[in-house]
């Protein structure tokens, strides 16, 4: 809908950010959510509603778009809604039907009825993003009037290109109203500071940007909705990881001054995330709580902290399997951070039935030396204990292995990787250290919540006598180096090198990337909180003899 010659009038208005935590499918409870910040807004004195992208549905739907029957629901719960939208002019993102084509839409709901529908143009075909795959592009720019005041509407992508926000300015808009659907990563949030005001910058006209909440799968939108005057300049920004509503007043086409949250760390970012994936993993689907094997070492100890501030230490059990090459340490240091969170714990020791595999082998074994098989076989047995703890209770067992490790495939198939849902997948081996010393800043207690010797003591899979991971490995700094550099960032091996770098390092950590891409595959999902995880972005062929030239 296009309006370029609307009535000049300059009005006063109150726009009303949404930012919502939408469940993908719960078309009700979706419109619920919008319907109750419709409510809000209008008490709060707002004319306006400004939802995020796919608001009705949630995002990413996937496959779910390859439906007839899910854009007919979809098209009949917005009928249902724009009905009980009254006193206020709500903007809500759905996907859309029209001529036989699929869109990525938002509509203007005004007084019962939808008045005008505006079809994404600009569709992201990178990272995770596959829109072009279930999207055909709108060609229209969308600019309504309420109360003098001239809108126009792009859809996330749109204006990370100047087209969408200069189709808009063209069709009459003096504020633009962007719908988003964007994913978290490390400082994302300066990224999309500095495009949007690029946008302002060549259009002139301010911008208000409501960005969706929560956890989907292995994405988590962080929000951190704002809102830029027509210099740029931050005049609203909401809190990340949280739902809300805030107002933002525009005078004759003005936003003026609103609520503005100050920057986190990257540590308090990154933790946060954590949190809300897995809180929103468990309870969209519906898990009881959450299970995983504690063994004394800073990874278990960081998803088990995680865990219990995500769903709270009643929702959490913790439980030890030790050999013989347990160190009496890792029990000890495991039974005082479970003391510390007052989450359950058990101890189920594994030799007897490690022994028992042992001897049922011995005779196929016999002659042959001990190597990773017997390693493995832990772990292996780690892992059937804990899945049927999670088949008897409903519990959802939580894999505790980083990004460093899954890199280069030290973890175990059926093993330590058997489980439902990889909270620090994503997290390379330093930071899941800082997340550590980071959760115990803010304890508030004078004993540190995770114990010190914890995060002191060399790290190890205690399946074999005095094992450190440094054994068969680059020290810690040097591989997550490499990895961010090769897997994050497409380095190749000989930058990587004439970075400073050992080459004997770089060619052996760039070939068990790939050769151990068969073991990713058959991982469970984890939260994503680079711009590049082992998921939806990574998609290397596990059959492949490639690999790249060193020059």
């Amino acid at each position: 809908m296009s309006a370029p010659n609307l009535p000049a009038q300059q009005g006063t208005i109150k726009v009303a950010i949404a930012q919502l935590n939408c469940t993908l499918g719960d078309l009700d409870g979706n419109a619920a959510r919008i319907l109750g910040a419709c409510r809000r807004a209008r008490d709060a004195g707002a004319a306006i509603v400004l939802t995020p992208e796919l608001s009705l549905c949630g995002y990413p739907p996937e496959d779910l778009l390859l439906r007839d029957g899910f854009f007919r629901d979809c098209d009949e719960a917005l009928g249902r809604l724009a009905l009980e939208v009254r006193g206020v002019t709500a903007i809500v993102g759905h996907p859309a039907r029209a001529d036989g084509r699929h869109y990525n839409a938002a509509s203007v709901l005004q007084d019962g009825q939808i008045t005008a529908t505006y079809h994404k143009q600009a569709l992201p075909n990178d990272t995770v993003f596959d829109e072009k795959r279930y999207f055909e592009s709108g060609d229209k720019p969308c600019v309504f009037e309420v109360d003098g005041v001239r809108f126009g509407i792009n859809i996330c992508e749109d204006t990370w290109t100047p087209q969408g926000p200069s189709a808009a300015k063209a069709a009459g808009a003096q504020v633009l109203l962007v719908l988003n659907a964007s994913p978290y990563h490390v400082r994302k949030q300066a990224t999309r500071h500095d495009v949007m005001r690029e946008r302002v910058a060549e259009t002139g006209i301010p911008l208000i940007y409501a960005n969706m909440v929560g956890g989907q799968d292995e994405l988590v939108f962080d929000g951190a909705s704002f809102a830029l005057d027509g210099s740029g300049r931050v005049v609203c920004q909401m809190s990340l990881f949280e739902e809300g509503l805030d107002c933002v007043t525009v005078i004759g086409g003005v936003p003026q001054m609103a609520g503005v949250v100050q920057e986190q760390t990257v540590e308090a970012e990154i933790y946060r995330a954590l949190c809300l994936g897995v809180r929103d993993y468990i309870g969209k689907n519906g898990f009881p709580g959450a299970l995983l094997g504690l063994s004394g070492g800073v990874d278990s100890a960081l998803t088990l902290v995680i865990a219990c501030d995500a769903l709270g230490p009643e929702k959490v059990r913790a439980v030890m399997m030790p050999t013989q090459y347990t160190a009496d340490i890792s029990v000890e240091d495991s039974r005082e951070l479970v003391r510390n969170l007052g989450v359950r714990y058990d101890e189920i020791p594994i030799k007897q039935v490690f022994d028992a595999f042992l001897g049922a082998l011995s005779k196929e074994f016999s002659g042959l030396p001990v190597d990773a098989t017997e390693e493995n076989l832990q772990a292996r047995i780690r892992g059937t204990i804990m899945m049927a703890l999670s088949n008897k209770y409903g519990s959802i067992v939580l894999t505790t292995g980083n990004k460093s490790e899954m890199a280069v495939g030290y973890a175990t198939l059926y093993g330590d990787m058997a489980g439902g849902f990889a909270v620090i997948k994503d997290i390379v081996k330093g930071m899941v250290y800082r997340l550590c010393h980071y959760r115990n800043s803010i304890g508030g207690t004078a004993v540190p919540l995770i114990p010190e010797r914890i995060l002191t003591r060399a790290p190890s899979a205690e399946l074999r006598p005095d094992q450190t991971d440094q054994d068969s490995l680059p020290p810690y700094d040097a591989l997550d180096a490499i990895v961010e550099a090769y897997m994050e960032n497409d380095a190749s091996p000989t930058d990587i090198i004439a970075g400073g770098y050992r080459a004997e390092d770089v060619k052996r950590v760039v070939e068990l990337i790939h050769r151990n891409e068969y073991k990713r595959r058959q991982a469970p999902i984890g939260i994503r909180i680079t711009h590049r995880g082992f998921g939806k972005d990574w998609r290397y062929p596990i059959t492949s003899r490639y690999r790249e030239r060193y020059r």
